[in-house]
């Protein structure tokens, strides 16, 4: 292989391999990031063949997570930020102090000196970014109030994780005998700060970027946005949208100090105050899931298997801090604040797990030379672990989930009922348990554009009918008119049992992508083989795809496009709004008796 091609050879070898593996983990109905950690274990140094330049990996690995923070931003706004600190900003902190102190207990038990134990500790506080965010987004939570406090969350400690690594320089100039300023911060260097300093200092340039952003940013970017757009290129446009969540990300690192992926957070939110942020995210969804998949490579590349065989004890009681001590902190704290036992266990599944800030903290450590190797070599297997436990961790919390509201009792109860009207964690519990009773009905997934119209249509025309949705906000609103909701993913069998699927006599897929309606397809050809399903798509190619997975009917939007614009030329009085819910303007909906 020519040895002057890495960068090219880690993305082609890193992305094949995540494909192949991944593709292998999801036909056994395991989760891909099994297959993505595996890709990375076999182009690492600690196995026989290709070994993958780890540096550019880390870096292409970097770009994912600032573009998919950039996502989040995008459907964040400042107010749903604020309201969510008053559980986010103390409860990220007791959670990182436990954590630490956690692992600051078995760092001693070890026998590490009491620095490398808290560095340890503080390794084993911070979740991973990509994780965290791609479970929220895999179950539909990130419009939830549990999906903001996660975020909010998140941002808390990462805001806490860029002060510690600011520290860790001035502290170890201490430990060895030196001023203790910061050498790579020239204004703590020129002025000579000791810690309490370049705390202050710290803080103040965090405060002014974020006060830039959103003084500034917020009037700046969206106008950019607009301008960009006027200019009808919609390659330019994805250029723009690209060029600010990286060229904004990249500023704040190096100018403020504040980490990547916090920058590019505050990038999309500014972003999200323009008409066209829908359209920006997007634009920049193929690459953010491209390159999110480069983190789990690269996290993969980091494990030696010889850990588990070297250290088993150590390992084992690292990942009960990860997945238990640290998840247990934050349901206890999450409780504390009055919310539902399902908002806590969320919480806590989605803390289950350590990241890309752990590897950072636990390299800086030991280059500075105040903790051991075999310490960051734990948090690195007690990362890989996680990381690949933690569906299972979300899964188990579920199952669980009843046998803990039965030990709360009434506390719960009463705890439930002091919320607020308006909080939309108590519609979620609601909605989780609730199954429908109709039989011979109509199922609609998805209540978006399509979806909406054909329900307000069967409504109209008093039609038994229940609509699954995952967006709690137009799920709530449907289900205060009197239509049965369930609140989930169409392609959980669990949400098309509670809706009734095997009992009903039409399923309407108003889901926009193909690939989504194919998995509902294959729950649904399970649970009712002889139900008459009609699925939309959007192009002739989404069409076939779909014909040969069997559907009964399947509208094409350009067809139905077409048929309106012939409509109009040839004076035909039928509404174009009534031609998407209708199978002929004669006989409405007559496909679903």
């Amino acid at each position: 292989m020519p040895h002057d091609t890495p960068l090219i050879a880690t993305i082609v070898v890193g992305l094949c391999l995540a494909f192949l593996f991944g593709a292998i983990a999801n036909r056994l109905r395991i989760s891909p990031l099994v297959g993505y950690l595996l890709a990375g274990v076999l182009c690492g140094p600690y196995t026989p063949g290709f070994v993958a330049d780890q540096e550019l990996t880390l870096q292409l690995a970097e770009i994912g997570v600032i573009l998919l923070m950039f996502g989040v931003g995008l459907h964040f706004s400042v107010k749903e930020l604020l309201s969510v600190k008053a559980i986010a900003v103390p409860g990220a902190l007791a959670q990182i102090f436990a954590a630490t102190a956690l692992g600051t207990g078995l760092g001693l038990i070890i026998g590490w000196d009491l620095t490398g134990s808290v560095v340890f500790g503080l390794a084993l506080s911070t979740a991973s970014t990509v994780v965290l965010l791609r479970a929220m987004q895999e179950r539909r939570l990130m419009e939830t109030d549990r999906g903001r406090i996660a975020v909010g969350w998140l941002i808390v400690e990462d805001l806490v994780m860029v002060l510690t690594l600011v520290l860790m320089p001035a502290i170890a100039g201490l430990l060895h005998g030196n001023s203790g300023t910061v050498p790579s911060d020239p204004i703590a260097s020129y002025l000579g700060l000791g810690i309490t300093g370049i705390i202050l200092l710290t803080l103040i340039k965090i405060a002014v970027f974020i006060a830039l952003m959103l003084i500034v940013g917020k009037r700046v970017v969206p106008w950019v946005l607009e301008v960009i757009s006027a200019s009808g290129s919609r390659e330019l446009f994805r250029l723009g949208v690209l060029a600010i969540a990286l060229g904004v990300a990249f500023g704040a690192a190096n100018l403020f100090g504040v980490s990547l992926a916090l920058g590019a957070f505050f990038a999309g939110m500014v972003m999200s105050e323009s008409e066209l942020s829908h359209q920006a995210a997007e634009e920049s969804l193929p690459l953010r899931d491209a390159f999110a998949v480069l983190f789990f490579v690269s996290v993969g590349m980091l494990f030696d298997p010889m850990v588990l065989i070297n250290n088993p004890l150590s390992l084992l009681a690292t990942l009960l801090i990860i997945m238990i001590g640290k998840s247990a902190a934050a349901f206890f704290i999450v409780r504390a604040f009055k919310h539902p036992t399902g908002t806590a266990l969320t919480i806590s599944a989605s803390l289950a797990q350590i990241g890309e800030f752990s590897f950072i903290l636990a390299g800086l450590g030991v280059s500075l030379k105040i903790m051991p190797p075999e310490a960051r070599d734990l948090v690195l297997a007690g990362a890989i672990l996680s990381i690949l436990c933690n569906p299972l961790v979300f899964i188990g919390f579920e199952k669980l989930r009843p046998f803990i509201e039965r030990k709360l009792g009434a506390k719960q109860s009463a705890d439930v009922t002091d919320l607020d009207a308006d909080d939309k964690d108590s519609a979620a519990d609601a909605f989780s348990t609730y199954a429908t009773t109709q039989t011979g009905h109509t199922i609609i997934a998805g209540y978006g554009e399509v979806g909406s119209r054909v329900a307000a249509r069967l409504i109209e025309e008093k039609r038994p009918l229940v609509v699954i949705e995952n967006a709690e906000k137009p799920a709530t609103e449907l289900r205060e008119t009197g239509v049965e909701v369930i609140l989930g993913n169409a392609a959980d069998a669990d949400a098309l049992a509670r809706a009734g699927l095997a009992d009903a006599q039409c399923l309407i897929l108003a889901l926009p992508y193909a690939f989504e309606t194919a998995r509902v397809i294959a729950q649904a050809g399970q649970i009712n083989p002889s139900l008459h399903i009609i699925a939309r798509a959007e192009s002739v190619v989404e069409a076939d795809y779909l014909r040969d997975l069997g559907i009964g009917t399947i509208i094409l939007a350009e067809e139905e496009i077409a048929r309106g614009i012939l409509g109009k030329i040839s004076g035909t009085k039928t509404d174009y709004v009534k031609n998407l819910t209708e199978t002929s303007p004669e006989e409405p909906l007559s496909s679903i008796n």
